[in-house]
């Protein structure tokens, strides 16, 4: 071919990409089709709560029922911080209190409790739109973790805090406090107590014996365009040695990038530390071109799953585009975007 054909060829396909670029959000290329063929929904928000063996043969209708309009109370809570406005950081904050506050999953009251009857709690949060972060791990009196990992974001250098150290940062930026006791429930003293009897009868220290994985976390879009994702949990039962899981990791439990997508995890920790589950979502979006469920599923239900990992993701990108992929029996998980709302907690 003559040179100056090829030239010609190359200069054409180069404008052509960088046209598409200028005409997607933040100047970046950006991958799938806007939600059911429709225009990019005016705000968006997704959420978990666990993911783990699930499944109508192990829950009563009351239970179901209770977990249904929690799922549906968390969607309206986050909802109306868009619909008037709201920040995606500020939708991700409240929708995750709620959760926290709400003994029916392992975050805040009614976190699951260590080897030595204590609850520790871990949580993090990630603004899309210039990729800060902020996260808390072991933390033991603050009331709502997740209102601590945005102050380690907003008001301090670092990124993460853990431990003592955390629980005295949030007490120094005003942040509600409680004695440890307050996180306690009968179910989760129930729970330990069988997890340690099991330890002595077999002698197996330290292993897990988790059935459910009780993280909950949250994705948002807002008026704006912009993305925040956050995840907030108590963590394993039985758990020790100051043991993290992935909750308050960025790239393992949780992140966002207004380019790609938001993501929160809910599964065995130490699977989604490993491959930097949430993080691998956004790269194969940004690098191989796929949409947010393709890129989700096959983190989840291949490289995951052949890996030994269980557990699963809510993901949703800057067009509202939403996947909730699990290789578990069920997750609890919901979305909603103006008109449309979905809450499922079993495989379909």
């Amino acid at each position: 071919m003559h040179r100056h054909t090829c030239f010609t060829l190359i200069f054409t396909f180069t404008m052509l990409l960088m046209m598409n670029a200028c005409n997607s959000p933040s100047g970046q290329q950006t991958t799938g089709t806007p939600t059911n063929g429709q225009a990019v929904p005016e705000y968006a928000i997704v959420i978990h709560g666990g993911a783990g063996t699930i499944t109508k043969a192990n829950m009563t209708p009351e239970k179901e029922k209770a977990y249904t309009e929690a799922l549906n109370k968390a969607l309206d809570t986050g909802e109306e911080v868009l619909k008037n406005g709201g920040t995606a950081l500020e939708a991700v904050e409240k929708t995750l209190m709620y959760l926290e506050d709400n003994p029916l999953f392992n975050a805040g009251k009614g976190a699951v409790l260590t080897n030595s009857e204590t609850c520790e709690l871990d949580a993090s949060i990630m603004d899309g739109s210039d990729q800060n972060a902020g996260a808390v791990a072991g933390v033991k009196h603050v009331k709502n973790p997740i209102r601590a990992a945005i102050a380690v974001m907003k008001n301090s250098p670092h990124v993460m805090m853990a431990g003592t150290g955390a629980d005295q940062f949030a007490l120094e930026q005003g942040l509600d406090t409680v004695s440890n006791e307050y996180f306690f429930t009968e179910r989760r003293l129930e729970s330990i107590r069988k997890a340690r009897a099991r330890e002595e009868k077999t002698g197996m220290t330290g292993r897990r014996h988790d059935e459910k994985f009780g993280t909950v976390g949250c994705v948002a879009l807002d008026k704006n365009g912009n993305l925040a994702a956050g995840t907030s949990t108590g963590g394993m039962t039985n758990k020790r040695w100051g043991r993290v899981g992935d909750s308050p990791i960025i790239g393992a439990g949780t992140y966002a990038d207004n380019a790609t997508c938001g993501i929160s995890c809910t599964g065995h920790g130490e699977y989604f530390i490993r491959y930097t589950v949430a993080a691998d979502v956004a790269h194969r979006m940004a690098y191989l071109g796929e949409s947010v469920e393709e890129a989700a599923n096959f983190v989840v239900n291949e490289k995951l799953d052949e890996k030994g990992g269980s557990g699963g993701l809510i993901a949703m990108d800057a067009k509202g585009n939403v996947a909730m992929p699990f290789n578990t029996e069920g997750m609890y998980r919901g979305y909603a975007r103006p008109g449309e709302r979905v809450v499922k907690i079993y495989k379909d």
